[in-house]
């Protein structure tokens, strides 16, 4: 059954829901510790020191395509990095599977709970088709780099990352496969153990299809990389009509069995002294106190029901909380529903960066930091100040997607993230994508 899609009015979906396809994936031929020498963390996380570690530890890391610096086809590091990937599928440094299959892929950190999911090829929805929900703006810089290195590629090199409730045929296949000898398994040195099955049979393949069918997914991890994705459709659309850009490679995981943990992303305001930053704080409402240290602020966090976070210089640090309302209130007054005008990060961007404090929201003026001893170097080392929140709870980050709107950008961070390089997607790979179901 074929149906219209809202977002292109000139193409088709095949369900009103969710519809992950077999693929033949693009693999390195090495297992063991030879395959997570192999692998890197997504390109957003790895600094310029990270990426000369992994190349340290074996020149042919993934790293080299998703972070390309190689200028040597004709001074392009996109072409250059499609070069490599073509060089690297010659000489047999990875293989192409020789079936279609969906693929199960397990996350284990060594002091956490797994995550399992399916991979395979997303069909590319618009979100005001409430299919899959992004819940965060995306930035245009990153989105451009993507999308050349995606088109010089022709290929999907590191999956988005879906979540959904799911408790259907596909999370039960999810469930029962970690008992079957893994197609791949190794350990990279964050510690995370990775293990990957492929689902060949046409049988679970459409066992899969009736159970996404109904539902929908939230964008965890990859807003860039899909919005990547679905701008590289419309253009080879236009030159080349229907093909394997009406998907992308994406991990689904369902968040009732497998679910992943959300942690918070940190901010970090350069040249900005914390005793201004709590005066201004104050004069907007705010309750600011002192705490011990940084620890002990954050401990103060806990149980709060209103904004509460913790500033610091990584000298001092105070404890801000919004006691009364009037932070929410001023974040509300700039739109959207109360739902998002009450978390942490839009009081934070809205609220405090924007209004109290006066500085523009953008890149420059406002860094990010995944950890808090990151976050306090990086205040240190910019004579300015790090703001250490809460975690956004799924639910709430759920509720602001069905809602049509956006959290600021780098609102969430899910873990443990995919491993880059264990499979990619190349389009000459794929067999003809009709989009259309028999």
């Amino acid at each position: 059954m074929v149906t219209a899609h809202p977002g292109h009015p000139d193409r088709s979906v095949t369900t009103a829901g969710l519809s992950l396809a077999p693929m033949r994936g693009l693999r390195p031929t090495v297992t063991g510790d030879a395959l997570g020498r192999r692998l890197c963390p997504p390109y957003d996380v790895i600094s310029p020191s990270d990426r000369a570690r992994l190349l340290d530890a074996d020149p042919d890391n993934v790293v080299r395509i998703i972070l390309p610096t190689d200028t040597t086809a004709a001074g392009d590091a996109y072409a250059s990095a499609a070069a490599t990937l073509r060089e690297w599928v010659d000489c047999g440094v990875f293989a192409v599977d020789d079936v279609p299959a969906i693929y199960v892929y397990e996350m284990a950190p060594a002091d956490g709970h797994p995550t399992r999911g399916l991979i395979g090829a997303v069909e590319l929805r618009a979100p005001e088709d409430g299919v899959i929900l992004p819940h965060e703006n995306t930035m245009a810089g990153p989105v451009a780099d993507r999308l050349a290195l995606m088109t010089a590629t022709e290929a999907d090199l590191e999956p988005i990352y879906l979540v959904y409730d799911g408790g259907g045929a596909a999370s039960e296949l999810v469930r029962s496969t970690g008992s079957r000898p893994a197609l791949a398994e190794t350990t990279t040195p964050d510690g995370v153990r990775h293990r990957l099955w492929a689902l060949t049979d046409p049988r679970d393949h459409e066992a899969i299809a009736r159970d996404l069918a109904g539902r929908r997914a939230l964008i965890a991890d990859g807003h860039h990389r899909y919005a990547t994705y679905r701008e590289r459709q419309r253009r080879l659309a236009e030159m080349r009509g229907r093909g394997p850009w009406d998907r992308g490679l994406a991990l689904l995981v369902d968040s009732t069995d497998y679910g992943p943990q959300v942690h918070p992303i940190h901010r970090v305001v350069p040249s900005l002294a914390l005793q201004d930053a709590a005066d201004r704080l104050r004069a907007a409402g705010a309750v600011v106190e002192d705490a011990a240290d940084v620890a002990a602020g954050l401990a103060a966090l806990d149980g709060a029901t209103t904004f509460a976070a913790v500033v610091t210089d990584g000298e001092r640090t105070v404890v801000v909380r919004d006691a009364d309302g009037r932070l929410e209130a001023a974040a509300r007054e700039l739109g959207g529903s109360a739902a998002l005008a009450a978390l942490d990060v839009t009081v934070l961007h809205r609220a405090v960066i924007g209004t109290a404090w006066g500085l523009p929201d953008t890149v420059e003026t406002v860094g990010y930091a995944h950890s808090v001893d990151d976050a306090v170097s990086e205040a240190r080392a910019g004579h300015g100040v790090a703001v250490l929140l809460r975690a956004t709870p799924v639910a709430a980050v759920a509720a602001v997607a069905a809602d049509g709107e956006r959290m600021p950008r780098k609102s969430t961070l899910f873990t443990p993230k995919p491993a880059s390089g264990l499979l990619m997607r190349r389009f000459l790979d794929q067999a003809e994508d009709a989009d259309v179901d028999a």
